[in-house]
């Protein structure tokens, strides 16, 4: 398989977070609109991210926050974006780099991106130059990997789409299987 020097991969998720960036941006200058909210995990431990004592204690790894009722003062820039939040009527201030982003929903339309994060000082050209060593010899040349494939972002069927019947066709190696199939009509 060629190199892909380019990195697709990491660009297409830097398009996707613009997305979370632009949703965000939004809700930050006009607040939420209808019904739509979102639920963000992110990576605790990526370079940038802000909690307290507290919260790093209790979210080690990872953390979803939920932003629909209870937040105030979003401000979201080039780089990420920071809210108030409550966590057990204890009222906290996060910082959150996009690059820490691992997925992002709005379950009022069904949509989510699901997103891989990089290490620190992981920068297209390094893990190009560190991925392109040679597997080990046990596998055939034929399936030796040149280049580190990021799990891309996944969007997940919109309600409409199930109800078409859109959603129950497989998008990769395994099948999604309703239980509506077998009920009882």
């Amino acid at each position: 398989m060629p190199t892909d020097h380019i990195r697709y991969d990491i660009l297409a998720q830097s398009a996707l977070r613009g997305v979370v960036r632009t949703v965000l941006t939004d809700t930050a200058s006009k607040g939420l609109i209808g019904d739509h909210h979102f639920k963000i995990s992110f990576d605790t431990t990526a370079p940038g991210v802000k909690l307290s004592p507290r919260l790093r204690e209790q979210y080690p790894e990872e953390m979803t926050i939920v932003l629909q009722h209870q937040f105030w003062d979003l401000e979201v820039d080039d780089d990420g974006f920071e809210v108030g939040l409550s966590f057990s009527s204890i009222p906290e201030r996060l910082s959150v780099p996009f690059a820490a982003i691992t997925a992002f929903f709005d379950p009022s339309v069904g949509f989510s991106l699901q997103f891989a994060t990089l290490a620190e000082g992981d920068a297209p050209e390094e893990e190009a130059e560190r991925d392109a060593k040679p597997a080990p010899a046990e596998e055939p040349a034929e399936r030796q990997p040149t280049g580190k494939t990021l799990p891309g972002p996944r969007a997940v069927p919109s309600a409409k789409e199930e109800e078409d019947g859109d959603g129950d066709k497989p998008t990769g190696g395994a099948e999604v299987v309703r239980l509506d199939r077998f009920r009882k009509k």
